[in-house]
């Protein structure tokens, strides 16, 4: 049950998907790998959202370089704090209605089970393909959807993957080998991306609206451009 402040809180929400949607939010939990420059969007939209528990997934430490982007760590982190405590403070500050749970690690096929075990939606935030292919594997072995998104440059992407509804991440992208160096990247475009894949796990918990299921998002922030490319 919603208490009154909460129902206060998320009055403007609630006028959208009704007290049972923010019920749902409130009951739900959800696994955000990767907490930099698309994790710091999505953890905050979704704790303003209203999510129960926000479970959050990074094995390093903020850099300098980091902070054009990566929203929810400042300069007093450097060096001092992983993302995911980093960002628990900030987070159980801005809505302490909202539990934090942290893991500060690099999820493997020996630990992911035991890590993700009760999530009901994984976001992913992460910059390389060979830990994003683990997810897309543990969606599909245990059936809980996925949220995948990437950025570059004012370049972005987003697709939801529903086990037995979708394709796979593999099957989306099976030709991604290894894992990138270092590329650039504008904090504005992560803050979209990040926003886009929030709301798709409202929607995704909810009900609302039409997720971007077997559709591929690609957005070009220097021109404003937003194309969707059918996957079927």
């Amino acid at each position: 049950m919603l208490s009154e402040k909460e129902i206060e809180r998320y009055d403007r929400q609630i006028m959208i998907f009704g007290r049972e949607g923010q019920e749902k939010l409130k009951s739900s939990k959800v696994a955000v790998v990767g907490v930099g420059g698309l994790g710091s969007p999505v953890a905050y939209y979704l704790a303003a959202a209203g999510i129960g528990t926000l479970l959050l997934i990074d094995e390093q430490e903020p850099e300098l370089s980091n902070l054009n982007r990566q929203i929810l760590h400042w300069e007093e982190d450097l060096g001092k704090n992983p993302k995911p405590l980093s960002a628990k403070w900030k987070l159980e500050r801005f809505n302490p209605d909202v539990r934090v749970e942290t893991f500060v690690g690099r999820l493997t096929e020996e630990n992911i089970d035991e890590v993700l075990e009760g999530v009901d939606v994984i976001v992913d935030c992460l910059d390389n393909f060979e830990t994003r292919f683990l997810l897309d594997d543990y969606s599909r072995r245990k059936r809980v959807p996925l949220v995948h998104g990437a950025v570059e440059g004012t370049f972005g992407q987003v697709t939801t993957i529903v086990p037995g509804v979708t394709k796979s991440l593999r099957e989306i992208f099976p030709g991604v080998r290894g894992k990138r160096g270092k590329f650039p990247i504008i904090g504005a475009t992560a803050g979209v991306v990040g926003s886009i894949q929030a709301m798709e796990v409202i929607k995704l918990l909810t009900g609302i609206g039409e997720p971007l299921l077997n559709r591929l998002l690609i957005v070009d922030l220097a021109y404003n451009t937003f194309d969707v490319v059918e996957l079927k």
